[in-house]
């Protein structure tokens, strides 16, 4: 009597904790606490981490993580099942006369509403009505939710391609200032980064209320929105070094805008940050790479105010609020490799400084 009590208790409690995981993760959008699910997700995540280190080229891994988001998905869902199957016949183990096989069977058989296997019992019966309704809910509500995902990530993925024409493949700040002076659109930078500053707010409440958008990819492998955003903050950084004077205001909102959205997902996700780090804290990009963007600046004609040298700590001072948070989801995402955005373990090597397109102007060979 007392194993039947204790088996209808972790029977109920598996149910209830597998719907308060259900409304936490589709209703009231949360991460997944400590548990099974957590569990399930990590070991899925570290198994594509492990596949995509013996593939032979970038392109052949990108191939292979674009299954990872949709793999996740399923392994949530099946998750949420298997939990609520078990609870459901320990239940009805509890309280049947009936072997624990036969519950299992018969828990199945209400989830799926084929009704093929049912108990006499009328307790054993309502057990049967609850399985039944919950897995069509739990079903119901996952297909609901990927709407939403999508809306988000098209959204997101609006503006990443169109940067490929201001920044490169792959995107690079100093390229992004390099280019618009280049073909003399420095003035259309006001609403760049205006754009670019509502496009990290949407992300900041999208991917900290759905975490499961961090991973979804690109369509292009070249592609990347947290290689994305870290152009745009480079470049506002930038600008801000260089020409304090001339930057706009839009470029201070859109920095500002930018890194509070890697800290608004980084306490979604669990990820540790310094709120306030100080300027001088040390940062990996060093400064004989912001000489050079710099020196590529100074080949274009951008118009700058301060040399290098001066404006080197205030670029530092900039950086040091989202470098580490935008290198670390960058290595979390798999992210393709690309100039000032950090190491990708177990990702192949490829080139990365942007290719500029040739400017050919009619009479011109």
């Amino acid at each position: 009597m007392l194993l039947h009590g204790s088996a209808f208790g972790l029977g109920a409690l598996l149910v209830l904790g597998t719907a308060v995981s259900v409304l936490r993760a589709l209703v009231v959008p949360r991460p997944p606490a400590r548990g099974p699910l957590r569990l399930a997700l990590s070991l899925m995540r570290k198994g594509f981490g492990y596949a995509v280190r013996v593939l032979p080229s970038y392109d052949a891994q990108d191939r292979l993580l674009v299954l990872e988001e949709p793999v996740a998905l399923l392994t949530v869902l099946m998750t949420w099942l298997a939990l609520v199957w078990m609870g459901y016949a320990l239940c009805l183990w509890a309280v049947e006369p009936t072997s624990l096989s036969r519950a299992l069977e018969e828990s199945a058989a209400s989830m799926v509403t084929l009704g093929s296997v049912a108990g006499r019992d009328p307790t054993a019966t309502m057990i049967d009505f609850f399985a039944a309704v919950t897995g069509l809910v739990v079903v119901a509500l996952q297909i609901g939710y990927l709407p939403t995902l999508y809306g988000a990530y098209n959204r997101r993925e609006r503006l990443v391609t169109m940067l490929e024409s201001r920044a490169g493949v792959p995107a690079w700040g100093p390229e992004l200032l390099v280019r618009h002076q280049l073909v003399g659109i420095v003035d259309d930078l006001p609403t760049f980064y205006s754009a670019w500053e509502a496009w990290a707010a949407d992300v900041a409440e999208s991917h900290s209320t759905y975490p499961s958008l961090l991973h979804f990819r690109s369509p292009q492998s070249r592609f990347s929105w947290i290689v994305a955003l870290l152009a745009v903050l480079d470049s506002a950084a930038l600008y801000l070094a260089v020409s304090p004077a001339a930057a706009p205001s839009q470029a201070r909102l859109c920095l500002r805008m930018g890194f509070s959205a890697l800290r608004d997902i980084a306490r979604a996700v669990g990820v540790p940050y310094d709120p306030d780090p100080d300027p001088s804290e040390p940062i990996d990009l060093t400064r004989a790479e912001f000489q050079l963007a710099v020196q590529r600046l100074e080949e274009a004609g951008f118009p700058m105010e301060r040399p290098a040298e001066e404006a080197w700590p205030h670029f530092h001072g900039w950086r040091v609020n989202y470098e580490e948070l935008a290198y670390r989801f960058a290595a979390m995402v798999h992210a393709p490799a690309a100039p000032w955005s950090g190491p990708r373990p177990g990702l192949r090597r490829i080139s990365v400084r942007p290719q500029r397109p040739v400017d050919r102007r009619p009479g011109e060979a």
